[in-house]
Protein backbone atom coordinates (compact mmCIF):
# COMPACT_ATOMS: atom_id res chain seq x y z
CA UNK A 1 0.00 0.00 0.00
CA UNK A 2 1.23 3.36 -1.11
CA UNK A 3 1.16 6.19 1.76
CA UNK A 4 -0.84 9.00 0.31
CA UNK A 5 2.29 11.40 0.82
CA UNK A 6 3.53 9.89 -2.32
CA UNK A 7 0.76 10.15 -4.57
CA UNK A 8 0.20 13.08 -6.70
CA UNK A 9 -3.11 13.62 -5.68
CA UNK A 10 -3.00 12.32 -1.87
CA UNK A 11 -5.02 13.97 0.59
CA UNK A 12 -7.45 15.29 -2.58
CA UNK A 13 -10.98 14.55 -2.36
CA UNK A 14 -13.42 14.96 -5.06
CA UNK A 15 -17.22 13.96 -5.39
CA UNK A 16 -18.52 13.01 -8.71
CA UNK A 17 -21.96 13.16 -9.72
CA UNK A 18 -21.27 11.21 -12.81
CA UNK A 19 -22.17 8.62 -15.68
CA UNK A 20 -21.64 7.24 -19.02
CA UNK A 21 -18.00 7.98 -19.80
CA UNK A 22 -16.43 12.05 -20.02
CA UNK A 23 -16.93 12.12 -15.95
CA UNK A 24 -15.90 8.88 -14.82
CA UNK A 25 -13.21 8.81 -17.46
CA UNK A 26 -12.18 12.04 -16.10
CA UNK A 27 -12.03 11.10 -11.93
CA UNK A 28 -10.91 7.60 -12.68
CA UNK A 29 -6.95 9.41 -13.59
CA UNK A 30 -7.72 11.58 -10.68
CA UNK A 31 -8.56 8.31 -8.56
CA UNK A 32 -5.00 6.56 -10.02
CA UNK A 33 -3.06 9.81 -9.42
CA UNK A 34 -4.08 9.49 -5.46
CA UNK A 35 -7.37 11.31 -4.73
CA UNK A 36 -10.12 10.29 -2.79
CA UNK A 37 -13.00 9.60 -5.40
CA UNK A 38 -16.50 9.51 -4.02
CA UNK A 39 -18.86 8.64 -7.00
CA UNK A 40 -22.77 9.33 -6.27
CA UNK A 41 -25.42 7.20 -7.45
CA UNK A 42 -28.99 6.73 -7.94
CA UNK A 43 -30.17 3.77 -5.29
CA UNK A 44 -30.56 0.43 -6.86
CA UNK A 45 -29.48 1.37 -10.30
CA UNK A 46 -26.33 3.83 -10.52
CA UNK A 47 -24.51 4.87 -13.24
CA UNK A 48 -25.98 3.47 -16.21
CA UNK A 49 -23.04 2.54 -17.50
CA UNK A 50 -22.98 -0.43 -15.03
CA UNK A 51 -25.67 -2.09 -17.04
CA UNK A 52 -24.12 -1.67 -20.83
CA UNK A 53 -23.09 -5.12 -21.10
CA UNK A 54 -22.34 -8.13 -18.64
CA UNK A 55 -19.04 -9.25 -20.21
CA UNK A 56 -16.62 -8.86 -17.32
CA UNK A 57 -17.92 -11.53 -14.80
CA UNK A 58 -21.57 -10.50 -15.14
CA UNK A 59 -20.04 -6.55 -14.77
CA UNK A 60 -20.01 -3.80 -17.18
CA UNK A 61 -16.62 -3.40 -19.52
CA UNK A 62 -17.53 0.47 -19.84
CA UNK A 63 -18.28 0.27 -15.76
CA UNK A 64 -14.83 -1.80 -15.04
CA UNK A 65 -12.52 0.25 -17.27
CA UNK A 66 -13.78 3.80 -15.97
CA UNK A 67 -14.57 3.86 -12.07
CA UNK A 68 -11.55 1.91 -10.44
CA UNK A 69 -10.41 3.32 -7.62
CA UNK A 70 -13.54 4.96 -6.56
CA UNK A 71 -15.76 5.05 -3.71
CA UNK A 72 -19.58 4.53 -3.95
CA UNK A 73 -22.43 6.37 -2.46
CA UNK A 74 -25.78 5.33 -2.97
CA UNK A 75 -28.27 8.49 -2.17
CA UNK A 76 -31.50 9.42 -3.51
CA UNK A 77 -31.16 13.15 -5.25
CA UNK A 78 -34.77 13.66 -4.78
CA UNK A 79 -35.08 13.79 -1.84
CA UNK A 80 -34.30 17.30 0.31
CA UNK A 81 -32.31 14.95 2.98
CA UNK A 82 -29.70 13.11 -0.10
CA UNK A 83 -29.28 16.69 -1.60
CA UNK A 84 -27.95 17.94 2.05
CA UNK A 85 -25.67 14.53 2.62
CA UNK A 86 -24.24 15.32 -0.98
CA UNK A 87 -23.94 19.09 -0.03
CA UNK A 88 -22.16 17.80 3.08
CA UNK A 89 -19.56 15.93 1.46
CA UNK A 90 -18.80 18.66 -0.61
CA UNK A 91 -18.53 20.96 2.06
CA UNK A 92 -15.54 18.88 3.01
CA UNK A 93 -14.09 17.93 -0.32
CA UNK A 94 -11.47 19.81 -2.81
CA UNK A 95 -13.03 19.02 -5.65
CA UNK A 96 -16.71 18.63 -7.63
CA UNK A 97 -16.97 17.43 -11.04
CA UNK A 98 -20.51 16.45 -12.83
CA UNK A 99 -21.65 15.51 -16.11
CA UNK A 100 -25.34 15.49 -15.73
CA UNK A 101 -27.69 16.67 -18.08
CA UNK A 102 -27.91 20.46 -18.52
CA UNK A 103 -30.01 22.09 -15.39
CA UNK A 104 -30.03 19.21 -13.02
CA UNK A 105 -27.50 20.50 -10.54
CA UNK A 106 -29.26 24.18 -10.63
CA UNK A 107 -32.59 22.68 -9.99
CA UNK A 108 -31.21 20.81 -6.51
CA UNK A 109 -28.83 23.03 -5.55
CA UNK A 110 -25.55 22.11 -6.47
CA UNK A 111 -24.75 24.70 -8.91
CA UNK A 112 -21.04 25.77 -8.88
CA UNK A 113 -22.01 29.91 -7.66
CA UNK A 114 -23.87 28.44 -4.79
CA UNK A 115 -20.96 25.84 -3.96
CA UNK A 116 -18.64 27.95 -4.03
CA UNK A 117 -20.18 31.08 -1.97
CA UNK A 118 -20.16 28.59 0.49
CA UNK A 119 -16.41 27.71 -0.01
CA UNK A 120 -14.50 29.64 -2.50
CA UNK A 121 -11.48 27.13 -2.02
CA UNK A 122 -13.82 24.39 -3.67
CA UNK A 123 -13.20 23.81 -7.61
CA UNK A 124 -16.06 22.81 -9.71
CA UNK A 125 -16.08 21.03 -12.95
CA UNK A 126 -19.03 20.95 -15.32
CA UNK A 127 -18.99 18.62 -18.50
CA UNK A 128 -21.16 19.54 -20.80
CA UNK A 129 -22.31 18.22 -24.17
CA UNK A 130 -22.20 21.85 -25.70
CA UNK A 131 -21.48 24.36 -23.31
CA UNK A 132 -23.28 26.50 -21.33
CA UNK A 133 -24.87 28.54 -24.00
CA UNK A 134 -25.65 28.84 -27.77
CA UNK A 135 -28.02 27.37 -29.45
CA UNK A 136 -27.17 23.73 -28.94
CA UNK A 137 -26.58 24.04 -25.14
CA UNK A 138 -29.70 21.62 -23.93
CA UNK A 139 -29.32 19.44 -26.34
CA UNK A 140 -28.71 15.49 -25.55
CA UNK A 141 -25.41 15.12 -26.06
CA UNK A 142 -23.99 11.41 -26.99
CA UNK A 143 -20.13 10.38 -28.38
CA UNK A 144 -21.72 9.49 -31.74
CA UNK A 145 -23.61 12.75 -31.81
CA UNK A 146 -20.53 14.57 -31.23
CA UNK A 147 -18.49 12.80 -33.43
CA UNK A 148 -21.12 13.73 -36.08
CA UNK A 149 -21.56 17.26 -34.84
CA UNK A 150 -18.07 18.54 -34.68
CA UNK A 151 -17.10 17.14 -37.90
CA UNK A 152 -14.87 13.67 -36.94
CA UNK A 153 -17.73 11.33 -38.95
CA UNK A 154 -16.68 13.09 -42.20
CA UNK A 155 -13.18 12.81 -41.70
CA UNK A 156 -13.26 9.25 -40.55
CA UNK A 157 -13.66 5.70 -42.73
CA UNK A 158 -13.70 5.30 -46.43
CA UNK A 159 -14.32 7.50 -49.16
CA UNK A 160 -17.17 5.35 -49.63
CA UNK A 161 -18.47 5.10 -45.89
CA UNK A 162 -18.35 7.64 -43.22
CA UNK A 163 -17.58 6.15 -39.63
CA UNK A 164 -17.35 7.51 -36.20
CA UNK A 165 -14.51 5.81 -34.48
CA UNK A 166 -14.11 2.61 -32.72
CA UNK A 167 -13.51 4.25 -29.62
CA UNK A 168 -15.34 7.35 -28.20
CA UNK A 169 -12.96 10.02 -28.94
CA UNK A 170 -15.21 12.67 -28.20
CA UNK A 171 -15.83 11.66 -24.56
CA UNK A 172 -12.26 10.84 -24.07
CA UNK A 173 -11.11 14.35 -25.12
CA UNK A 174 -13.73 15.97 -22.66
CA UNK A 175 -12.67 13.57 -19.85
CA UNK A 176 -9.07 14.14 -20.54
CA UNK A 177 -9.41 18.11 -20.51
CA UNK A 178 -11.86 17.79 -17.29
CA UNK A 179 -8.71 16.34 -15.46
CA UNK A 180 -6.08 18.20 -16.68
CA UNK A 181 -8.29 21.16 -15.95
CA UNK A 182 -8.67 20.26 -12.29
CA UNK A 183 -4.55 19.43 -12.22
CA UNK A 184 -4.71 23.35 -13.38
CA UNK A 185 -6.65 24.83 -10.90
CA UNK A 186 -5.39 22.91 -7.64
CA UNK A 187 -2.13 24.05 -8.51
CA UNK A 188 -3.43 27.73 -8.92
CA UNK A 189 -5.40 27.24 -5.38
CA UNK A 190 -1.77 26.86 -4.03
CA UNK A 191 -0.59 29.87 -5.35
CA UNK A 192 -3.53 32.43 -4.62
CA UNK A 193 -6.07 30.23 -2.20
CA UNK A 194 -8.99 30.28 -4.52
CA UNK A 195 -11.25 27.53 -6.00
CA UNK A 196 -12.42 27.81 -9.87
CA UNK A 197 -15.40 27.12 -12.34
CA UNK A 198 -14.27 25.34 -15.06
CA UNK A 199 -16.31 24.30 -18.15
CA UNK A 200 -15.28 21.42 -20.50
CA UNK A 201 -17.96 20.67 -23.17
CA UNK A 202 -17.39 17.64 -25.65
CA UNK A 203 -18.19 19.54 -28.35
CA UNK A 204 -15.35 21.93 -27.81
CA UNK A 205 -12.89 19.14 -26.94
CA UNK A 206 -14.23 17.25 -30.28
CA UNK A 207 -13.45 20.59 -32.21
CA UNK A 208 -9.84 20.92 -31.01
CA UNK A 209 -9.27 17.45 -32.01
CA UNK A 210 -10.07 18.44 -35.78
CA UNK A 211 -7.18 21.08 -35.82
CA UNK A 212 -6.03 19.59 -39.39
CA UNK A 213 -8.83 19.47 -41.33
CA UNK A 214 -9.92 22.16 -39.30
CA UNK A 215 -7.73 24.62 -40.46
CA UNK A 216 -7.69 22.86 -44.18
CA UNK A 217 -10.96 23.78 -44.33
CA UNK A 218 -10.04 27.15 -43.14
CA UNK A 219 -7.45 27.80 -45.55
CA UNK A 220 -7.01 25.18 -47.82
CA UNK A 221 -10.60 25.67 -48.69
CA UNK A 222 -11.46 22.49 -48.78
CA UNK A 223 -12.42 19.05 -46.27
CA UNK A 224 -9.76 16.45 -46.03
CA UNK A 225 -11.14 13.72 -47.41
CA UNK A 226 -12.26 10.45 -46.25
CA UNK A 227 -9.43 7.70 -46.51
CA UNK A 228 -9.42 4.94 -44.28
CA UNK A 229 -5.70 4.08 -43.28
CA UNK A 230 -4.37 6.51 -45.93
CA UNK A 231 -2.89 10.44 -45.42
CA UNK A 232 -4.77 13.05 -47.03
CA UNK A 233 -1.09 14.71 -46.74
CA UNK A 234 1.73 11.75 -47.09
CA UNK A 235 2.31 8.77 -49.26
CA UNK A 236 3.45 6.34 -48.78
CA UNK A 237 1.04 5.48 -45.54
CA UNK A 238 -1.82 2.91 -45.61
CA UNK A 239 -1.42 -0.76 -45.10
CA UNK A 240 -0.13 -3.00 -47.35
CA UNK A 241 -0.52 -6.58 -48.53
CA UNK A 242 2.03 -9.60 -46.91
CA UNK A 243 1.99 -12.86 -47.14
CA UNK A 244 0.00 -13.55 -44.51
CA UNK A 245 -1.82 -10.38 -43.99
CA UNK A 246 -0.95 -7.00 -44.09
CA UNK A 247 1.13 -4.00 -42.61
CA UNK A 248 1.05 -0.36 -42.26
CA UNK A 249 3.60 1.62 -43.14
CA UNK A 250 3.86 5.69 -43.08
CA UNK A 251 7.10 7.49 -44.27
CA UNK A 252 6.87 10.85 -43.67
CA UNK A 253 9.76 12.16 -45.40
CA UNK A 254 11.94 11.62 -48.61
CA UNK A 255 14.75 9.93 -46.92
CA UNK A 256 12.64 7.48 -45.14
CA UNK A 257 11.14 6.92 -48.75
CA UNK A 258 15.00 6.36 -50.13
CA UNK A 259 15.78 4.50 -47.11
CA UNK A 260 12.43 2.35 -47.69
CA UNK A 261 13.25 1.34 -51.44
CA UNK A 262 16.56 0.79 -50.98
CA UNK A 263 17.21 -0.55 -48.03
CA UNK A 264 14.59 -2.50 -47.26
CA UNK A 265 13.12 -3.28 -50.96
CA UNK A 266 16.40 -3.61 -52.65
CA UNK A 267 15.32 -1.16 -55.64
CA UNK A 268 16.93 1.99 -54.87
CA UNK A 269 15.67 2.82 -58.44
CA UNK A 270 12.11 3.72 -57.11
CA UNK A 271 14.32 6.72 -55.07
CA UNK A 272 15.15 7.90 -58.56
CA UNK A 273 11.95 8.02 -60.25
CA UNK A 274 10.46 11.10 -60.83
CA UNK A 275 6.94 10.17 -59.73
CA UNK A 276 8.17 9.80 -55.89
CA UNK A 277 11.14 11.71 -55.53
CA UNK A 278 9.66 13.92 -53.11
CA UNK A 279 6.30 13.57 -50.76
CA UNK A 280 4.31 16.06 -52.71
CA UNK A 281 4.92 13.92 -56.10
CA UNK A 282 3.90 10.64 -54.66
CA UNK A 283 0.77 12.28 -53.11
CA UNK A 284 0.05 13.76 -56.65
CA UNK A 285 1.05 10.25 -58.14
CA UNK A 286 -0.23 7.96 -55.23
CA UNK A 287 -2.09 5.23 -56.61
CA UNK A 288 1.12 4.26 -58.53
CA UNK A 289 3.67 4.72 -55.23
CA UNK A 290 0.63 2.46 -53.46
CA UNK A 291 0.83 -0.50 -55.91
CA UNK A 292 5.09 0.12 -56.00
CA UNK A 293 4.93 -0.34 -52.18
CA UNK A 294 2.26 -3.44 -52.31
CA UNK A 295 4.65 -5.38 -54.79
CA UNK A 296 7.50 -5.36 -52.53
CA UNK A 297 5.45 -5.72 -48.89
CA UNK A 298 4.11 -8.58 -50.72
CA UNK A 299 7.35 -10.81 -50.94
CA UNK A 300 7.75 -11.11 -47.22
CA UNK A 301 5.31 -12.66 -44.34
CA UNK A 302 3.88 -9.52 -41.59
CA UNK A 303 6.53 -10.08 -39.15
CA UNK A 304 9.67 -10.78 -41.47
CA UNK A 305 8.51 -7.40 -42.99
CA UNK A 306 8.06 -5.78 -39.83
CA UNK A 307 11.49 -7.07 -37.94
CA UNK A 308 13.11 -5.13 -41.77
CA UNK A 309 11.54 -2.56 -41.01
CA UNK A 310 11.77 -1.70 -38.04
CA UNK A 311 15.44 -2.58 -38.43
CA UNK A 312 16.13 0.02 -40.89
CA UNK A 313 14.09 3.10 -38.68
CA UNK A 314 10.69 3.10 -40.76
CA UNK A 315 8.09 3.97 -38.99
CA UNK A 316 5.68 0.80 -39.20
CA UNK A 317 2.92 -1.40 -37.55
CA UNK A 318 1.06 -4.52 -37.71
CA UNK A 319 -2.61 -3.81 -38.04
CA UNK A 320 -3.81 -5.47 -34.76
CA UNK A 321 -7.07 -6.88 -33.51
CA UNK A 322 -8.24 -7.14 -29.80
CA UNK A 323 -6.86 -10.74 -29.43
CA UNK A 324 -3.23 -9.26 -30.32
CA UNK A 325 -3.46 -6.23 -28.04
CA UNK A 326 -4.10 -8.48 -25.08
CA UNK A 327 -1.36 -10.37 -25.32
CA UNK A 328 1.13 -7.69 -27.05
CA UNK A 329 4.46 -8.29 -25.68
CA UNK A 330 5.14 -4.11 -25.04
CA UNK A 331 2.62 -4.80 -22.62
CA UNK A 332 3.72 -8.41 -21.10
CA UNK A 333 7.08 -7.47 -21.29
CA UNK A 334 7.14 -3.94 -19.44
CA UNK A 335 4.80 -5.81 -16.74
CA UNK A 336 1.93 -3.16 -17.27
CA UNK A 337 -0.83 -5.77 -16.49
CA UNK A 338 -2.05 -5.77 -12.35
CA UNK A 339 -4.98 -7.32 -10.74
CA UNK A 340 -8.23 -5.06 -9.88
CA UNK A 341 -10.39 -6.13 -7.49
CA UNK A 342 -14.71 -6.20 -8.32
CA UNK A 343 -17.65 -7.57 -6.63
CA UNK A 344 -17.12 -10.76 -8.86
CA UNK A 345 -13.80 -11.20 -8.25
CA UNK A 346 -10.09 -10.24 -9.14
CA UNK A 347 -9.83 -9.47 -13.25
CA UNK A 348 -7.21 -8.01 -15.18
CA UNK A 349 -6.40 -4.09 -15.29
CA UNK A 350 -3.71 -2.47 -17.54
CA UNK A 351 -1.62 0.27 -15.47
CA UNK A 352 -2.38 4.13 -15.47
CA UNK A 353 -0.57 5.69 -19.15
CA UNK A 354 1.33 8.65 -16.79
CA UNK A 355 4.10 6.36 -15.24
CA UNK A 356 6.08 7.81 -12.12
CA UNK A 357 9.48 6.87 -11.90
CA UNK A 358 9.20 7.24 -8.18
CA UNK A 359 6.05 5.75 -7.55
CA UNK A 360 3.70 3.56 -9.17
CA UNK A 361 -0.15 4.20 -9.25
CA UNK A 362 -2.73 2.55 -7.14
CA UNK A 363 -5.27 0.52 -9.55
CA UNK A 364 -8.06 0.53 -6.48
CA UNK A 365 -10.99 -1.75 -6.70
CA UNK A 366 -14.62 -1.14 -8.83
CA UNK A 367 -17.06 -0.26 -6.56
CA UNK A 368 -20.50 -2.02 -5.93
CA UNK A 369 -23.15 0.34 -5.67
CA UNK A 370 -23.60 1.69 -2.40
CA UNK A 371 -20.41 -0.54 -0.74
CA UNK A 372 -19.22 2.83 1.08
CA UNK A 373 -22.61 4.04 2.28
CA UNK A 374 -21.99 3.20 5.87
CA UNK A 375 -18.45 4.31 5.96
CA UNK A 376 -19.45 7.70 4.61
CA UNK A 377 -21.92 8.24 6.75
CA UNK A 378 -19.74 7.54 9.81
CA UNK A 379 -17.64 10.36 8.70
CA UNK A 380 -20.46 12.77 8.28
CA UNK A 381 -22.01 11.53 11.96
CA UNK A 382 -24.80 10.49 10.51
CA UNK A 383 -26.81 6.91 11.02
CA UNK A 384 -27.33 4.68 8.68
CA UNK A 385 -31.02 5.14 8.38
CA UNK A 386 -30.23 8.27 6.78
CA UNK A 387 -29.24 7.13 3.33
CA UNK A 388 -31.40 4.20 1.57
CA UNK A 389 -29.31 0.77 1.68
CA UNK A 390 -27.18 0.01 -1.12
CA UNK A 391 -27.98 -2.57 -3.50
CA UNK A 392 -27.93 -6.14 -2.96
CA UNK A 393 -24.99 -7.46 -4.79
CA UNK A 394 -22.39 -10.08 -4.79
CA UNK A 395 -20.14 -9.91 -1.53
CA UNK A 396 -16.47 -9.07 -2.43
CA UNK A 397 -14.15 -11.48 -2.19
CA UNK A 398 -11.04 -11.85 -0.54
CA UNK A 399 -8.18 -10.98 -2.21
Amino acid sequence: MVSPERLPLGGITVVALEQAVAGPLATRHLADLGARVIKVERPGEGDFARHYDAAVHGLATHFVWLNRGKESLAVDLKSDRGIRIVRELISRSDVFLHNTAPGVVERIGLDAEALRAADPRLVVVNISGYGTSGPHKDRKAYDMLIQAESGMVAVTGTADTPTKSGVPNADIAAGLYAATSVLSALFRRERTGEGAVVDVSMFDAAVEWMGHPLYMQLYGGRQVPRMGLSHAAIAPYDAYPTTDGQILIGVQNDRGWRTLVADVFGSPELAGDPRFATNVERVRHRAECDAAVAEHTSRWSTSELDERLAAAGIPAAQVNGTAELVDHPQLRERDRWRSVGTEAGDIRGVLPPMTFRDVELPMGDVPALGEHNHRIFEELGMSEEDSPPPSASTPRRPR
